[in-house]
């Protein structure tokens, strides 16, 4: 992959005893313009690359930090001796790219700097600003490279499934299908055929053969979303399958070669749940080849921002629509305990309700916003709306979050913790909600269509 020539990057080395003359020839032959630099170097061109060696002395993390601040479109890449593993962490966690270790070739080198820079240049669709989440990308990018089993772990509403298919469109199996499965959100009877597929007859109601989700992502990606809620003797014929790289449909003895990547996903800790005896051991290991976490949004609230004004694009119609000052010191105090789901179903609520191009922070009606509360509007629902026109306002707003609770009741075909989940809310507090639109005389199953 020559990323190098791509860019043809300016390319700062900070370093006291400097690269060999053969890693010196590689990265200009790459196209690279290679400078010595130091910490305190000015120049009126911007590097689009930066190496940072440890020899240049005590406080190499901070060092690193001030790079980054300064110059934050620079893919920066550490270079530390062998049994320096624990200030190579110190590197990454102080916003670093990647690391080498010393003494390398010139081809370690440029295969580093080549996935890094592809990194940087293949977030797709992903919405990352933050030091952590984009060392995230950047593990799963290397991941991608691999055939090997992925294994995310994160919040609900963290982005389990967006990752995945990130995974899955910078590989080499981007050109294959990517499917997705959601282990919670199928009945237990059901999940096993699914999965393998099954023939004409294997069980009542089987009046056709059916590809599982393994055949139909043959070349491709499966993912295993909520695989913690797989039963337990599901789980054992699973990892047959994984071992046996074939699956056999229900009620046909023919076998069905595989090759297929695996990305499981869990917002529950799988090392527990083994722990629990709520899942097999082995399965755990056959899975996390190589694991990813993904933070919470409150853990990256560099990302907040620019996910709120993604979501306000993508649910704008077109309008130009922005966020006022107190609107985004809301948003960004706010702890998002439903992460990014919740983040998204915010937007979109206050778009709703917003009454011009601005979006204010009484449109957000965030639970810990005093704005909110003192508004009196999604708060206290219980309440009837009023005909008067100085509540006109409040009524409308209540209105419009009827609307709004439907629309995510039908997306979800009624089902109430899904529901719940989506909007933000417990289960009690969206009954509650439903209970309140009932006094309105809202027909809550009629208007769903259940």
């Amino acid at each position: 992959m020559n990323m190098g020539t791509q860019s043809s990057s300016l390319l700062w080395l900070i370093s006291k005893g400097g690269l060999s003359d053969v890693c010196h020839g590689a990265l200009l032959a790459e196209g690279y313009r290679v400078e010595a630099m130091n910490l305190m170097s000015r120049s009126e061109h911007k590097p689009g690359v930066i190496l940072v060696d440890s020899d240049t002395g005590a406080g190499f993390a901070e060092q690193i930090q001030t790079l980054v601040s300064r110059f934050p479109q620079a893919v920066i890449l550490a270079m530390v001796e062998q049994g320096e593993s624990a200030l190579a962490g110190e590197a990454l966690r102080a916003g670093a790219s990647d690391y080498v270790l010393k003494p390398f070739q010139p081809s370690q080198l440029l295969r580093v700097l080549g996935q890094s820079l592809a990194l940087r240049n293949s977030t797709g669709d992903m919405v990352v600003r933050s030091r952590a989440g984009l060392q995230v990308l950047q593990l799963a990018y290397r991941a991608a490279q691999t055939p090997a089993a992925v294994l995310i772990g994160g919040e609900s509403g963290t982005g389990k499934e967006c990752l995945a298919r990130y995974i899955h469109q910078v590989s080499d199996r981007s050109d294959g299908p990517f499917v997705a499965v959601n282990c919670a959100a199928i009945p237990e009877s059901m999940l096993e055929a699914v999965l393998f597929g099954y023939s004409k007859g294997a069980y009542t109601g089987a009046s056709q053969a059916q590809a599982g989700k393994f055949e139909l992502a043959n070349g491709g990606t499966l993912l295993l979303d909520e695989i913690s809620e797989m039963p337990l003797a599901l789980q054992a014929k699973l990892l047959r399958v994984l071992q046996e790289k074939e699956v056999e449909r229900l009620g046909s003895h023919q076998k069905v070669r595989l090759d297929v990547r695996i990305v499981a996903a869990s917002n529950r800790d799988l090392r527990e749940a083994v722990s629990a005896g709520e899942f097999r051991e082995d399965l755990f290991y056959r899975l996390d080849v190589l694991p990813l976490g993904w933070p919470p949004l409150r853990e990256r609230a560099e990302d907040i921002m620019p996910l709120a004004r993604h979501f306000l694009q993508k649910y704008g119609q077109g309008e130009s629509f922005r966020f006022s000052a107190e609107a985004e010191r809301a948003l960004l105090s706010h702890p998002w305990p439903g992460n990014i789901r919740e983040l998204e179903n915010v937007i979109q609520r206050a778009l709703i309700l917003a009454r011009s191009a601005i979006i204010d922070v009484v449109d957000l009606m965030l639970p810990e916003s005093a704005q909110s509360r003192s508004a009196n509007s999604l708060i206290t629902l219980s309440q009837p709306v009023a005909d008067t026109p100085a509540e006109g306002l409040q009524a409308s707003r209540q209105r419009a979050e009827f609307d709004y609770v439907l629309q995510i009741l039908r997306q979800y075909s009624g089902h109430r913790s899904r529901t719940a989940e989506a909007l933000g809310l417990t289960t009690r507090a969206l009954r509650y909600k439903l209970a309140a639109m009932r006094e309105q005389g809202i027909d809550i199953d009629r208007a769903v269509g259940a």
